[in-house]
């Protein structure tokens, strides 16, 4: 794929951040996610690729836009075809709160490479690029927190696990308090609380958790253009969510198996882009000054070649139509 693409994606991600982020602390997370998701369809329409969406926010009867199955880019028959997975507000009861560490995302691969995961649970088991291959999913928490801590050269009550603050976790909470091991517990973000393990300056070492199924997906592509390793499991926790597993093929056998990361995320060629809407541990929010100028912070990455570039931009609203647009519908909210 041309690495330019890179560049495409994060001005997707910066679109809906500027359209969303208007809307921080005013209680209204449904209106938040309606602009974000306005802002990233109109700019998919610049990107020069044939995409598909198989992470994104429902089904056609579901979601106006960014449904899944739905075509997006603006490329011709010479164009790649592409899978896109996209979350445009990670985080809508924090946004609607005012709250840190609310992002926008997407991840892409060549066609075939991202998995369609059903919007189920998923049990999840993520580090960074110094303890890949000391994790089982299988293994008990104790194990698994013992190996991160010899790779990383660590004492144990100096590892760092993140775990999101819900009452199923409270048996993994009440192992590695047993353990020693220091915990952070986050209330929203899957996907920032995952990539968060890769980033030595974040102070996390490993994830532990059951999350959402098409969060894992995302944040799989992340972590394998990052160098770190992550292993899941589909976990439906109704007969509703077994019946989504169904729907998308999956039988009992593949619904029981490990998912590592390049059943996530596979192919030699995959991106990741975000930008920050709050502030948060890896990215500054967006930033309003004057009537004319936002800011953003974002990060982009290729597995193929392993690069991490963090963009600062500043636009001009009078400059770019889509915003402009996007400012007028949504700015004086």
């Amino acid at each position: 794929m041309d690495r330019n693409l890179a560049l495409e994606l994060v001005r997707v991600t910066e679109t809906a951040a500027l359209a969303s982020g208007r809307f921080m602390g005013r209680g209204d997370k449904n209106g938040a996610d309606g602009a974000a998701v306005e802002g990233m369809r109109m700019a998919f329409g610049t990107v020069k690729v044939r995409g598909e969406v198989v992470i994104g926010e429902g089904e056609l009867d579901e979601a106006p836009m960014l449904y899944i199955g739905e075509k997006v880019g603006c490329g011709t028959q010479e164009d790649m075809e592409v899978d896109i997975a996209v979350d445009p507000i990670e985080g809508t009861t924090l946004i609607a709160k005012g709250l840190p560490n609310v992002i926008s995302v997407v991840a892409m691969a060549q066609k075939g490479c991202l998995l369609n995961a059903p919007d189920t649970y998923m049990k999840k088991i993520i580090v960074g690029p110094r303890a890949k291959g000391c994790i089982d999913i299988d293994a008990p928490v104790e194990e698994n927190v013992r190996n991160v801590a010899k790779a990383l050269n660590k004492d144990i009550s100096d590892v760092t696990v993140i775990i999101q603050d819900r009452e199923r976790h409270s048996d993994i909470i009440s192992s590695i308090r047993k353990l020693g091991a220091r915990i952070r517990m986050f209330g929203d973000g899957d996907v920032a609380a995952g990539i968060a393990t890769c980033f030595e300056n974040t102070g996390v070492d490993m994830l532990l958790g059951i999350g959402g199924a098409p969060e894992g997906v995302i944040t799989a592509a992340a972590v394998k253009c990052m160098g770190g390793d992550m292993q899941c499991r589909l976990n439906p926790m109704s007969e509703e969510e077994m019946n989504r597993c169904y729907e998308m093929g999956f039988t009992d056998e593949k619904i029981k198996r490990t998912l590592y990361l390049d059943d996530l995320a596979k192919g030699d060629d995959v991106f990741f882009a975000a930008t920050g809407i709050t502030d948060g541990d890896l990215l500054k929010g967006v930033v309003h000054y004057g009537k004319n100028m936002i800011k953003t912070h974002s990060v982009v990455m290729r597995s193929k070649t392993g690069t991490i570039r963090f963009v600062d931009a500043v636009h001009r609203l009078d400059k770019n139509e889509i915003i402009k647009h996007l400012m007028e519908k949504y700015g004086k909210k």
